[in-house]
């Protein structure tokens, strides 16, 4: 680790929080949100998700297991900066490959621990998203909370557009990269290749790469596009679905999307996660709004309305669907959230398309979602027999 340093963290509302930095050299502002996960810390810092926020974890310790690159959602790092309230000082794991200061300092994420972070989660529960400044640089208190109160924010900024891909791309071909990782002499070490059968085009909001992997693992052959990708595009393309990943930002912003997809609606099978089921929401004509600290964690339970069933899943977004926007859009409210009844699924009326606004490839976090991989597979079967 490298030598002690003095880092700030200061919030629009005056708040600061003084710590002793690691990771990366510098001065950072961005969206102050907090984590409720135990585990999966690097899956979380590069989830493109959490492009222009600044993430506070809610366990004690973070770091004890180190990083490895197998585990990473995306090119390295997307976070703005990270707080934790102590750093392990030891990287105890078979598969670390580096300390999470030293992956961060590579990768120059600014960090700050020493910190009351159950202090700050409730502040940000009170008073909802707060504006901030990290900085482990020579900077005062007043000038860092400066800083926070003059930073843009989240809303009205369209961040797809910073983290799609740049051009079109086919994701493992030949299944090797999707191959689950499990712990050899298990009942687990079933390393078998899933035959790919459906076509899909997936459209690269900032996806985690997990996601690519449980597409193919359930017998999709999966073609990634820009988000700027045309209808016209699309459709020339031919495929037998079409998928909307995560990715950060306000959803409202991301009008080129809106647009396309009203256009592929009437014409395939859509599937959408996260920011994907914000993009259905405004398609069908409906509206999002932002919820006042969002939900970020491994545990937040819903209830499918249609079933009764409950599942723990994984979450990650600061924005919501309103329920009776999409209405006239043909769209239903399939799922809610039971801790507050935001709206957690949609479907079409009488198209094969829904979405859910939690994480079901999980990494982090419980899989007691991840049939709805093969819910989709089923909708573009049952389409292709012309029952649907």
């Amino acid at each position: 680790m490298q030598p002690r340093k003095k880092a700030i963290l200061a919030l629009e509302d005056g708040s600061v929080y003084e710590g002793i930095a690691f990771g990366g050299n510098g001065t950072v502002c961005g969206e102050a949100v907090f984590n409720t996960s135990m585990t999966g810390y690097q899956e979380l810092l590069t989830d493109p998700s959490y492009f222009g926020q600044i993430v506070t974890m809610t366990a004690p310790q973070i770091g004890n297991y180190g990083v490895n690159p197998e585990d990473e959602e995306s090119t390295g790092p997307k976070v703005f900066g990270f707080v934790v309230r102590e750093l392990s000082p030891v990287a105890s794991n078979w598969r670390s490959r580096q300390s999470l200061d030293e992956y961060l300092r590579i990768n120059n994420i600014p960090g700050i621990q020493g910190v009351d972070t159950r202090a700050i989660t409730k502040r940000l529960r009170v008073h909802g998203a707060l504006k901030a400044c990290l900085t482990t640089q020579d900077m005062t208190a007043g000038e860092a909370v400066k800083k926070a109160r003059e930073w843009v924010g989240l809303v009205g900024q369209d961040y797809v557009s910073e983290v799609t891909c740049k051009e079109s791309n086919d994701w493992d071909l030949t299944g090797d990269l999707s191959i689950p990782f499990m712990v050899e002499g298990t009942h687990l070490n079933q390393k078998e290749k899933v035959e790919a059968k459906h076509h899909i085009v997936a459209f690269d909001c900032g996806a985690k790469l997990s996601i690519y992997r449980r597409l193919r693992n359930h017998g999709f052959v999966v073609k990634i596009v820009p988000a700027k990708t045309s209808a016209e595009e699309i459709k020339e393309m031919n495929p037998d679905g079409v998928f909307l990943s995560n990715g950060p930002g306000d959803p409202s912003t991301i009008t080129y999307l809106h647009q396309t997809l009203s256009k592929l609606i009437p014409e395939f099978p859509v599937f959408g996660i996260c920011m994907g089921h914000q993009m259905l929401t405004h398609a069908l004509g409906g509206s999002t709004y932002k919820l006042k600290f969002g939900h970020r964690g491994g545990n937040q339970p819903v209830k499918n309305l249609e079933t009764g069933k409950v599942s723990i899943t994984s979450q990650n977004h600061g924005f919501a669907t309103d329920a009776k926007s999409i209405e006239k859009g043909g769209g239903v409210v399939t799922e809610i959230n039971l801790n507050d009844q935001t709206v957690e699924g949609l479907k079409h009326r009488e198209l094969p398309v829904f979405s859910v606004q939690y994480h079901p490839e999980a990494a982090p976090g419980p899989n007691d979602a991840d049939p709805l991989f093969h819910d989709f597979y089923q909708l573009i079967e049952q389409r292709k027999a012309g029952k649907i």
